[in-house]
């Protein structure tokens, strides 16, 4: 009988237990599809005594992640610590120099120092495998990386973020503004006690560069992703959108430009019809253009121990098979140097709503630097009027250069009859 794959595991959170249970429950279907059997037999945790509610009986115990990778025992290293810097990307170090092929879930590490790693692991000749650190259970990195691998791709653009997609539905759906909903999803454990990273929009950046190293070839460039996140989305946006025919959405966008690879993380109105704007809760979904196969979109749980499990398993099963690819798609000397692209080289139409004082002459002051700044108006809507009193105003504009409209943006954020910072919105097409 073939010897079994031994893996050490670093991390026994929440994904770590899914991926015991995963190689426990289904021991023969991944013995199968393995080729041999797959055993967890060591493992490293900050706390002995923490009960997990999973047994760790006969595993090897270690309290620096770095020595489990140095275990001449263990076959595969997989890394479920979390974080960009610190034990988790000294791990990943250290199990590309003991020549130990590496699983990880981690989407800062990849997204932050994946340039790094994939170097080392080349010239080390050691397999990297990342597919649960994008879309959890979703195969999005396989589907670009080999599923479309003869394809020119164009655009890969997605929800990425779970807890984003949550929070606007909910919002949505129940009339609902951020503040109040954000703290029912940390209640029911979709939002972390600090819930910055995934509002704020760097989760899903972090995911966007790894999916945009893929896509077009290069090495990942986690700085010069574009991000901006929720917070300032109101019930009141979400209102208009959908009586504009839109739905607000995170999207992490990356395409292929005259100026080079665009990528940008940010909240955007949808035509209602498009399907991205019918993925709701906490579902994830990425849509890639290739230029033989079109459009192509993939949709599932982005997270949680389930889904992630899945992916880190598969990673493992592959490599107990012998099959991995280069980590951006192809060796380093094959990979492009297309340049990272300004937000500012965007152009599109925008929603733009105010708060204004309802008095005579503010529409025509508005209207005046729009029109001085090159931007075209598609339409307005005031609803009611409440003379001396706030009263919102929404614009949406025709395709208009990005510069320009944060310049009229500015100059009508300093208009004394606007009393609150501007909301501006892209408008995506379907």
């Amino acid at each position: 009988m073939t010897r079994p794959l031994s893996v050490g595991l670093a991390g026994l959170g929440t994904v770590g237990g899914g991926v015991l249970e995963m190689l426990r429950k289904n021991a023969d279907i991944v013995s199968a599809r393995a080729g041999r059997p797959i055993a967890v037999t060591a493992v490293a945790a900050r706390d002995r005594t923490r009960d997990r509610g999973f047994a760790l009986d006969g595993l090897r115990w270690y309290d620096d992640p770095v020595a489990l990778a140095a275990d001449p025992a263990v076959d595969i290293v997989v890394e479920l610590i979390g974080g960009s810097s610190g034990p988790a990307r000294e791990l990943a170090q250290a199990a590309i120099a003991h020549g130990k092929p590496l699983v990880t879930a981690n989407k800062a590490l990849m997204a932050v120092h994946g340039a790094e790693l994939a170097a080392l692991a080349e010239q080390a000749q050691v397999p990297l495998a990342f597919e649960a650190a994008v879309a959890g259970g979703i195969p999005v990195i396989k589907a670009l990386r080999e599923g479309l691998a003869g394809n020119r791709i164009s655009r890969v653009s997605g929800i990425l973020n779970g807890t984003c997609n949550y929070i606007l539905t909910v919002m949505r759906e129940r009339r609902r503004e951020f503040a109040d909903v954000l703290a029912e999803a940390q209640k029911l454990g979709y939002a972390e006690a600090d819930p910055s990273f995934d509002i704020d929009g760097i989760d899903a950046a972090h995911k966007l560069a790894i999916l945009a190293a893929i896509a077009f070839g290069r090495p990942v460039a986690f700085d010069a992703v574009h991000i901006e996140g929720i917070r300032g989305i109101s019930a009141l946006d979400i209102g208009f959108a959908e009586e504009l025919g839109y739905r607000i959405k995170l999207l992490g966008i990356a395409r292929r430009t005259e100026s080079g690879v665009s990528a940008r993380v940010h909240p955007a109105m949808l035509p209602q019809a498009a399907r991205l704007a019918r993925v709701d809760g906490v579902f994830n979904a990425v849509v890639a253009e290739g230029d033989f196969v079109g459009p192509v979109m993939l949709e599932g749980r982005g997270a949680g121990a389930g889904p992630t499990a899945s992916a880190v398993v598969s990673d493992i099963i592959d490599l107990a098979r012998f099959r991995h690819t280069p980590v951006w798609g192809a060796a380093s000397g094959a990979l492009s140097n297309l340049p990272s692209a300004s937000i500012d080289s965007h152009t599109g139409p925008y929603y733009l709503r105010l708060m204004v004082l309802d008095r005579p002459g503010v529409i025509a002051d508005v209207t005046a630097i729009l029109r001085d700044a090159g931007v075209s108006m598609e339409s307005m809507l005031q609803h009611g009027r409440s003379p001396g009193e706030a009263v919102p105003v929404v614009l949406t504009t025709h395709d208009t250069a990005e510069a320009a409209m944060r310049g009229a943006v500015h100059r009508i954020a300093a208009l004394p009859t606007v009393l609150e910072p501007p909301t501006m919105i892209r408008i995506e097409p379907a």
